[in-house]
């Protein structure tokens, strides 16, 4: 990037840079008055007509007369340029049934982005990738500054932020081939400031640090990446990202984990849990399975539980079927303990592992739920319950 007296900065936010001075004051000032530069300057210096401007800016928002809106706006925001500098206000040029930028004397970033992008769309040797995509994580701060005034403003903003990722991915694939894992942390970790929530850089961290034998920064990725798609987006690890938690608990046998990097990480996970684990229901078969092992070898007992709401063959609605689940999973939550098991088996059933009770108390659980749920529906839904043991009888 060559240094310019004169910049615009509009991913992450927008600043104008003149004279090493910033100003990001622009937007408080004339939202629709950015909309405007920056719908001209992206369309790199093609003349842009009053009713496409119009149209693009206003959209349905009538005025009583749009030519003379439009006016007025250019004229504002040529005048907030000039209060920064000459050169900015005389870049917003009138052409032939319209308007058009142009400035040679200005760096504007989003520009550069997207030559960058055509340049790496049209072949480019390994070294020349290395450039283009240094070049690009040092300009992509962020998503393309919004004001909400633009129509096709969010197809934009979404099309940069895959080119982005999409070249920075394509640009570890090549830095794999050499072996360069030390460059990946770096490009994943600069990336992952940007979009954090992007599953597959996270996964080309921590694999990139599991060749560089530092398994506990990798697993203390993983262990971010999880809380932080709990607590975000509601999900549970992808099928891709368990994939790649398994291969790192597998290298761990040559990487030398040490007890107190798994104790730690599987302390980390339950800390945060209260009352009973809700899981999926193929979760909750291996958990069965799992437990079915163990009840053999030791001779021990556990109790599978079931639940049911409504008749059977008398199909309730779907709101008060959904209703009466969601108030049953929290009565389950608040009332049953933290090593108990719950999974919708179906659309009004939930199953239960109940590990360490005997008949007796196993039926007295049961029953303190019931009478719980009748409370909350008085006579509404009907509720079921049986349990049975799946190990040798405590009664």
């Amino acid at each position: 990037m060559i240094e310019q007296q004169l910049q615009i900065r509009m991913l992450g936010g927008f600043v104008i840079e003149a004279h090493g001075c910033l100003y990001d004051s622009l937007p408080v000032k004339s939202h629709k008055g950015v909309s405007l530069l920056q719908y001209l300057i992206l369309e790199k210096g093609k003349p842009i007509s009053t009713q496409r401007l119009i149209r693009e800016l206003w959209n349905s928002r009538r005025s009583e007369n749009p030519d003379n809106a439009l006016k007025t706006m250019i004229s504002r925001t040529r005048a907030l340029l000039e209060q920064i500098d000459p050169l900015l206000s005389s870049g917003i040029q009138s052409a032939p049934g319209g308007y058009l930028w142009k400035c040679d004397g200005i760096w504007v970033d989003a520009l550069e982005m997207m030559e960058i992008i055509d340049q790496l769309k049209k072949g480019c040797t390994p070294a020349e990738r290395a450039e283009l995509t240094s070049r690009m994580l040092s300009i992509y701060h962020g998503d393309l500054f919004q004001t909400g005034d633009m129509n096709n403003g969010a197809t934009l903003v979404k099309w940069l932020h895959r080119e982005y990722l999409d070249a920075i991915l394509k640009y570890i694939e090549q830095l794999k081939k050499g072996e360069e894992y030390n460059e990946i942390c770096d490009v994943c970790r600069q990336a992952l400031t940007v979009d954090d929530l992007d599953e597959q850089l996270h996964i080309e961290l921590m694999q990139a640090m599991m060749n560089l034998n530092r398994a506990s920064e990798a697993m203390a990725e993983y262990r971010k990446v999880v809380k932080t798609n709990r607590r975000v987006l509601d999900m549970e690890p992808s099928d891709e990202m368990q994939a790649c938690y398994k291969e790192l608990a597998e290298a761990g046998q040559t990487l030398k984990f040490n007890l107190d990097v798994i104790r730690n990480e599987l302390a980390e996970q339950d800390s945060d849990r209260r009352g009973p684990f809700f899981c999926d229901y193929r979760a909750f078969k291996e958990i069965y399975n799992i437990q079915m092992r163990n009840l053999e070898r030791l001779g021990s007992t556990m109790f599978l539980g079931v639940i049911l709401l409504g008749e059977p063959g008398n199909d309730m609605s779907s709101v008060s079927r959904e209703s009466g689940m969601a108030g049953l999973q929290e009565i389950l939550k608040n009332n049953l303990r933290k090593g108990d098991i719950i999974t919708r088996f179906s659309d009004n059933i939930y199953a239960m592992l109940l590990p360490t009770v005997n008949y007796e108390t196993g039926s007295i659980v049961i029953e303190r739920i019931e009478s719980l749920f009748y409370k909350e529906f008085p006579g509404n839904i009907a509720f079921h319950a049986r349990i049975s043991p799946l190990g040798g009888v405590r009664k």
